[in-house]
């Protein structure tokens, strides 16, 4: 395989006694006009061993399923404009406080699921409870994904639903690379596994520790896609 990008973080983890390596697959940059077959055959079918497990990036197949849209095609409408003025900026992201991801969530989940979402939030965030808002609201509203300076242009000017139906998305590849897959939502905060491969199963769980720093990068490090690899291993 080329040269492992992303060395800054430790690619090597042990998790329950194994060790694995992290290897992030480093891509052309993915656009619409790519082809997800293409892309695992070119990038990763003829590099992979037999017992690794592959995770991608929600990003990617958001992109591919034409789930990405300019800043400048958004068109705010006034209770996106309001209601983003009620939610907190996330650590390292925009959230759906910007009048654009707010627009984005809204079609995903309607503005009264919005609404609910925080008014529960703020009910309970002075007794302590965190992360309220997010349940209400949904993983339609959850998974938006607007633009970072840090994010590889163009889709610094981005805002990006989540994928649809992740689940048959990693079943697909999963047949075509006759391993294990994972489609995750990761950044430097933690993971979320949104589908995985039924034919060849994933241990959830230990996907989640394995990956819980983010080895694939979020910014210009353009490697949407990753391979755990056990070293210990027959």
């Amino acid at each position: 395989m080329q040269d492992i990008p992303n060395s800054g973080k430790n690619l090597i983890v042990e998790i329950n006694g194994k060790k694995f390596a992290r290897i992030p697959v480093k891509t052309h940059l993915i656009t619409l006009e790519d082809n997800l077959d293409e892309i695992i055959q070119k990038y990763l079918k003829s590099f992979l061993e037999k017992d690794d497990i592959v995770f991608v990036a929600e990003k990617i197949i958001a992109i591919l399923q034409n789930r990405a849209y300019p800043l400048t095609e958004i068109k705010p409408t006034r209770s996106a404009i309001f209601l983003s003025k009620f939610v907190s900026k996330k650590p390292g992201g925009i959230g759906l406080a910007m009048p654009e991801t707010m627009q984005t969530a809204i079609e995903e989940v309607g503005s009264f699921r919005i609404f609910l979402a925080l008014i529960g939030a703020a009910l309970t965030k002075p007794l302590g409870i965190k992360g309220l808002f997010y349940i209400i609201a949904g993983d339609g509203a959850r998974a938006v994904d607007g633009p970072t300076p840090n994010t590889i242009p163009p889709y610094n000017q981005y805002v990006v639903k989540g994928p649809e139906s992740p689940g048959k998305v990693a079943e697909k590849i999963a047949e075509m690379i006759k391993r294990p897959v994972a489609i995750i939502d990761a950044n430097d905060r933690g993971i979320r596994i949104l589908g995985t491969s039924k034919s060849f199963k994933v241990n959830k769980r230990m996907i989640q520790k394995a990956l819980k720093d983010n080895p694939l990068g979020q910014s210009s490090q353009s490697t949407p896609i990753g391979i755990l690899r056990p070293l210990n291993s027959n």
